[in-house]
């Protein structure tokens, strides 16, 4: 494995990381948190042009077509910054899914507005009481004529209400399995949706939707049954990834925060720095933060190669997620009382970190993933 990072790649990061700091600040970070929307207009519009939209889009359907070891790139520079917006659940969910349709007209439908920003799209895949495991989609899918009657709920939706579309995943039977499950697109003011705001750990944005008879055309079918689940477990192998990346930027950026406020704090006439058990605590966080900003390489690395990521991916965000919890802990402790207060910027990081462990996939389901891979 190669860690150099290209001349290109280091300009990527550059790009986007002046980017989010003119558009997606952590002044904005703030007066986002519980935003229906969710994110700048201004931001989408500049990740549109810089072709970061299309970052894993196929170029004959209007993408960049970057290579994942670019999208860990942009992913970390996402995590130092707090980035707020749907990138991740359009960009990279919703095109995943689509990308991997065996439906050429539907790829060439939805692909290049999701490059070019027209199209925000989200996925529905969580349900209350559900598990991640295909077990946990019970969200009924109805036959009606040539298309299908959904009714149930789904939770966790990020930004619902800024996306025109869903993906939903579905279940057309009684089984327990993959087979049984469908994945639609579904508009989100269709009659029967209905969008409830959920407030989080993080403060960002997500809905409850619940599903009263909707109906969908077959047209809108993104996989069928039989292909639909084992679609949404590529794709969410590759999206882990990133997470693990963004989650090692988060850490890194918490660090240095911390390292900063330790150097320039006082207590006792020196610096907290100089305490020796403030600074092994220091010292543990730089290594954990290495070692998941290696991790995360290495995954993103082996997926560019063609090489399985069955076991890095989940490993990866595991541990950068871990990672990123016990970095931020150690950084409000470090802080003291000024760490619980909104003033101070080290409890944004810390909110988010608890937010990324808990989402997509969380760690009993990771575990689940890695202990199979090694058992097997």
């Amino acid at each position: 494995m190669d860690l150099d990072f290209t001349s290109e790649q280091d300009l990527l990061r550059d790009t986007v990381r002046r980017t989010c700091e003119r558009h997606c600040g952590l002044d904005v970070v703030r007066k986002l948190e519980n935003d229906p929307i969710g994110y700048p207009p201004s931001l989408w519009t500049q990740f549109a042009e810089q072709g970061l939209l299309g970052l894993l889009i196929d170029e004959e359907y209007g993408g960049s077509g970057m290579s994942m070891i670019d999208a860990a790139v942009v992913y970390e520079e996402f995590g130092r910054s707090l980035v707020a917006s749907p990138h991740f659940v359009s960009a990279v969910l919703a095109a995943g899914l689509i990308g991997r349709s065996s439906d050429e007209s539907l790829k060439r439908s939805w692909l290049p507005k999701i490059a070019n920003g027209e199209a925000v799209l989200s996925v529905a895949s969580l349900e209350p009481g559900g598990s991640f495991s295909a077990s946990g989609i019970s969200l009924r899918a109805t036959a009606d004529g040539d298309g299908w009657r959904l009714s149930g709920t789904k939770q966790h939706v990020p930004f619902a209400a800024a996306a025109g579309a869903l993906i939903v995943l579905a279940r057309t039977d009684s089984g327990r399995e993959g087979d049984g499950v469908i994945a639609v697109i579904v508009d989100s003011a269709a009659p029967g949706v209905t969008l409830t705001q959920q407030l989080t750990v993080a403060s960002d944005t997500q809905f409850r939707v619940e599903f009263d008879n909707v109906a969908v055309g077959a047209d809108a079918i993104v996989h069928a049954s039989g292909a639909a689940w084992t679609a949404w477990r590529e794709t969410m192998l590759d999206a882990i990834v990133l997470i693990a990346a963004q989650a090692a930027g988060g850490a890194r950026a918490a660090l240095e925060l911390t390292v900063d406020y330790a150097k320039t704090r006082e207590q006792f006439d020196k610096p907290l720095a100089a305490f020796q058990a403030l600074s092994h605590y220091l010292a543990d966080a730089a290594t954990a933060v290495d070692g998941a900003q290696t991790l995360a390489w290495e995954a993103a690395w082996a997926r560019s190669e063609g090489r399985s990521i069955v076991t890095l991916a989940p490993m990866a965000k595991s541990y950068a997620c871990q990672t990123y919890r016990k970095v931020t802990a150690t950084g409000v402790q470090i802080f003291g009382g000024n760490g619980f207060t909104v003033e101070f910027d080290i409890q944004l990081f810390f909110r988010r970190a608890k937010s990324l462990q808990l989402n997509n996939w969380d760690e009993r389901y990771l575990n689940d993933l890695i202990a199979d891979a090694v058992l097997t």
